[in-house]
């Protein structure tokens, strides 16, 4: 079996969403992946060839006024000459975003990037995390600690910058990136068998 490559593609204004990519990253290192980390605000052509080679594509962005930074929808954009090609095609894909408030709308930033892989016809994987911190029991340290289902979501403070990213976050983010990867090994191993 081949080591699935796994690709990170993000933005991050401030770095905060850099914290959360790089955990994404030693996440998806861990479970066995070859593992590229791609600011699309700075991507090369090599960089887009990785993505074409790649099993999974990570998306990530802060949340910023209810959507992806304007950065990640210049890339989204961007990537339609591969929409054309059908280039992604059955490829997996999963997200992450950061935002300051609890809330902060970023279900809509991860609902878009899942849009964008539809478009794309990409396998969406999700958390696969119960909620965290929604009982008298539970605590702001446990993994999903937003209750987020769709992807890894973090919420760090305006005032701070990006060494005060939760560290429930970032082991969420973490749990992603393994996910994905052993997703991508049952997906290889399925489509050896066919």
């Amino acid at each position: 079996m081949t080591t699935p490559v796994v690709s990170i593609a993000y933005h991050s204004g401030y770095g905060h969403t850099a914290v959360i990519a790089e955990a994404v990253r030693a996440g998806a290192a861990e479970a066995g992946a070859e593992v590229h980390l791609i600011k699309v605000d700075e991507i090369t052509d090599e960089q887009w060839e990785t993505l074409d080679r790649s099993d999974v594509i990570v998306f990530g962005s802060p949340t910023y006024m209810g959507t992806a930074s304007g950065a990640f929808h210049v890339f989204a954009e961007a990537s339609s000459k591969r929409w054309f090609q059908l280039a992604w095609k059955d490829k997996l894909a999963a997200g992450f975003t950061n935002s300051a408030s609890k809330s902060g709308d970023k279900l809509h930033t991860l609902q878009f990037f899942q849009i964008l892989a539809g478009q794309h016809g990409m396998h969406w994987v999700n958390l696969g995390l119960h909620p965290g911190w929604n009982s008298s029991t539970g605590s702001e340290d446990d993994l999903n600690r937003l209750g987020v289902f769709t992807g890894a979501a973090a919420q760090t403070n305006s005032d701070e910058g990006p060494e005060a990213v939760h560290k429930a976050d970032v082991a969420t983010a973490g749990h992603l990136g393994r996910r994905v990867t052993e997703t991508a090994k049952v997906f290889a191993r399925g489509s050896a068998a066919a």
